[in-house]
Order: structure tokens, then C-alpha cells, then sequence
């Protein structure tokens, strides 16, 4: 093994310590000044490993170069991961949990409040039996979403540049910031960055291998209710929060998140709120298929057109806003790249599991960017929860792969 598991680990559970949660209702960049903490001891890390050209810019991106070491014609290779974490769970005070030789049986996360990474919830528990596994502590995410892919890519930069005698091309590395809120690489100066495509080390279990993903857009709606005293409410009141739910109801039930696998799209009610007067519902729309993508976005029209007719007033608002693409349209003419990663990873000991992505990754603005940009497995499983786990063995090997990258181009 190139990267020693004691000293992968001990990277993971520092960049963990920091809380760099991400918030999307602010108009900062980033949107959380904590996230430019992580950012600036990444960037001394960088300088004391002895990489060049390290830069940590206002949008708190971390920038730096692994110079090459032969052949400067060879094509310029990106690794690239994120350093926030998700707003839907705290990132603050994580208290990692490990187990050492994990025996296949549940774990007790945190007694006090009877929470348990149970074995029947989540099988793929089995996969990892005699493994180290990092854990939350119930109360918590636990930040493998993306710091497993930071310490990988970390760990294979160390290892890279403390053997010069290795023959390589120009590596660039970027640690971004906002990831999780969609916002990271609309300021991605990808021009700076100069490499020829890269990989995000953004995935989940061990062998993931991903160059689709989905259409994605966001809903916002917004519902005006007129609200009078219930006791007098007959042929006046208009609940907001009824008309909510209503609009709701509308939407196909199987077209879930919690139904749908595979190529399968869905409509995600990510947060209702409100009262009587007035009623706000977010959605978030995703799909594979561009023609469908567009046909969910027009269902959503069409229901809100219905509600304004039945209630004779412009009584529900609807935003739409497209977020990203499926980055598969810019990857398949350079398919080349995707080749490349299958077979570092078996050469790494790792079976590629090609799948599409159920998500998004800094990848697929990056690849309409002009930055083609497939994603890698970071290791880490249940992402943006508490149960929340990453087994270490996985995340070394990410970094493993990472190294085969670079030295075998062919």
C-alpha cells in the first residue's frame, strides 16, 4: 500500500474538526465564513507538503500545482474536491466515532438518544466487516461528503511530491467551497486552473465511477392565503397552508425521492412552511432524460395555473431555476477520460461500479464549463445525515487511485 491508513485517517479526522457548513439563504461568498478556515489550512498544507502555486482566493477555492516531473507535453490531470458540508444537517462539534475491526453487527451511535446504524437499514454495512469504519456520534453529519475526497486527494498530492523520482505529468488540485448549495463552480476560474480535464473525488462507496447525472432545476412557491378568524372563516378564509398541501397532493406520489432508483427521476419537497396568510414550498426537480426534465418543470405550471383558476386569483407564485446539467453530454465525445479512471482503479485493486450520479457534483457545471470533469468514489456512505459513515479502507484506496491517475497516462 502507497498511503499509510494511520496517517489518512488522522488528515480525515482534522479537516472533520472544522465546521464549514454551507448556507443557502446567504448572499456570501462563500455563503459561511467558517468554510475560509478549513480553506486557509488547507492551503498551508499544500505549501508544507511542497506544492507550487498556492492560492486561496476571495471565492474560498484552494488552488495548487504538483509540477511535473517529465514530459510536459503529457495532459494537465485536476483532482479536485469540496470543503462544505450539507445545511441539512449541523457540521459543528462532530464527534467521529471509530470501530476498529468491524464485526458485521449494529452500531450504537449514541445510547443516551437510542440512535443505531442498524444492519437492516443499511446492509452494505456487511461489505466492510474487519475494517476500520468512522461514524457520527448520532447528533451530526459526519463530513465524508467531501472531506473523505479531500484527504485522498491530500494524501496522494503528499505521496506524489515526497517521490520526485516518479515520472508524471502537471497535476492541478482545488479544494471548493459551496458545493452542497450549487454555488461553487459558477465561480470556478477554470481558466486558472488550466488542466486539460479532471476528476471531483465526490462519490460514495468504494469503486464508483460516474460521468452522468442528473438535469436539475429548483421550485420555489409561494402561496397567499387570506386569513380571518375561524369562527367566522365560512366563504372568506383561504388557508395557505391547505393550498400548500393541496399542491402537493397533485404531484405523483411514486415520483419521490424514496420511490425512484436507478435512471428514475423524481419531485422532492425539500421544505414547507408557513401559516394561514401565507405558505412557501421548495422543491428541488430532477431527471436523466432532458425531455422529461422539461416535462417536470411544465407539470409544476401547469398545477399552479390549475390552483389560480379554482381559486379565481393569482393566489400561488411560482420560480423555476435550472441548476445544472447532466454532464454526460460534454463527457461522451472525450469518453477517453472516463477509460482512463476504469482502469486506475484496477490497477489500484478497485472494480469499477460505472453508475449514473443520483446528485450533482461540482463536475457537471465544471464539464459545461468548458473543465470535463467525472466523478471518483471517496468512500464515505448515507451522506448529509447522521448515519453518516465511512470505512477508511475505502477512502485510501480513493487516494490510491487518485496516485494510478497520474503516474500510469495512457
Amino acid at each position: 500500500m502507497r498511503i499509510d491508513k494511520e496517517e489518512i485517517l488522522a488528515r480525515f479526522l482534522r479537516y472533520v474538526s472544522y465546521d464549514t457548513q454551507s448556507d443557502p439563504a446567504s448572499t456570501n461568498v462563500p455563503s459561511t465564513h467558517r468554510q475560509l478556515a478549513l480553506a486557509a489550512a488547507l492551503a498551508i498544507e499544500l505549501q508544507t507538503i511542497g506544492a507550487a502555486d498556492v492560492r486561496l482566493d476571495k471565492n474560498g477555492h484552494v488552488m495548487a500545482t504538483i509540477m511535473a516531473t517529465t514530459d510536459t507535453t503529457m495532459p494537465v490531470i485536476g483532482l479536485i474536491a469540496h470543503m462544505d458540508t450539507a445545511p441539512e444537517m449541523s457540521g459543528a462539534n462532530i464527534c467521529p466515532q471509530i470501530v476498529e475491526h468491524y464485526d458485521g453487527s449494529d452500531i450504537v451511535l449514541n445510547k443516551a438518544k437510542n440512535i443505531t446504524l442498524r444492519v437492516a437499514d443499511f446492509p452494505e454495512l456487511t461489505r466492510y466487516i474487519g475494517q476500520t469504519i468512522v461514524t457520527t456520534d448520532g447528533t451530526t453529519l459526519l463530513g465524508a461528503d467531501d472531506k473523505a475526497g479531500i484527504a485522498a486527494i491530500m494524501s496522494a498530492a503528499a505521496y506524489l511530491l515526497s517521490h520526485d523520482e516518479l515520472p508524471h505529468g502537471t497535476v492541478r488540485i482545488a479544494f471548493t467551497s459551496d458545493e452542497e448549495i450549487g454555488r461553487s463552480a459558477e465561480r470556478f476560474d477554470v481558466q486558472h486552473f488550466a488542466a486539460d480535464y479532471a476528476y471531483t473525488f465526490d462519490g460514495g462507496e468504494l469503486g464508483e465511477l460516474e460521468y452522468e447525472n442528473f438535469h436539475a432545476a429548483e421550485a420555489c412557491l409561494t402561496v397567499k392565503g387570506n386569513n380571518v378568524h375561524p369562527g367566522y372563516a365560512k366563504g372568506k378564509m383561504i388557508n395557505a397552508l391547505n393550498v400548500a398541501v393541496e399542491f402537493h397532493q397533485a404531484i405523483p406520489s411514486n415520483e419521490r425521492p424514496e420511490t425512484t432508483a436507478g435512471r428514475e427521476g423524481f419531485y422532492h419537497l425539500s421544505a414547507l412552511k408557513g401559516t394561514e396568510e401565507q405558505a412557501t414550498l421548495h422543491y428541488i426537480i430532477r431527471d436523466f432524460d432532458w425531455t422529461v426534465f422539461a416535462q417536470r418543470k411544465a407539470v409544476l405550471r401547469r398545477l399552479t395555473r390549475a390552483v389560480n383558476r379554482k381559486y379565481g386569483s393569482e393566489i400561488i407564485s411560482l420560480k423555476l431555476r435550472d441548476q445544472y446539467y447532466n454532464m454526460a453530454e460534454k463527457i461522451r465525445p472525450r469518453f477517453h477520460i472516463v477509460e482512463r479512471a476504469a482502469k486506475a482503479m484496477q490497477r489500484a485493486g478497485v472494480e469499477p461500479i460505472i453508475t449514473p450520479a443520483r446528485g450533482g457534483t461540482d463536475g457537471a457545471r465544471l464539464s459545461f464549463m468548458g473543465l470535463p470533469c467525472p466523478n471518483i468514489f471517496a468512500g464515505g456512505h448515507n451522506p448529509h445525515g447522521k448515519y453518516e459513515f465511512l470505512p477508511v479502507e475505502s477512502m485510501r484506496k480513493a487516494a490510491e487511485v487518485a496516485i494510478e491517475l497520474i503516474l500510469n497516462q495512457e
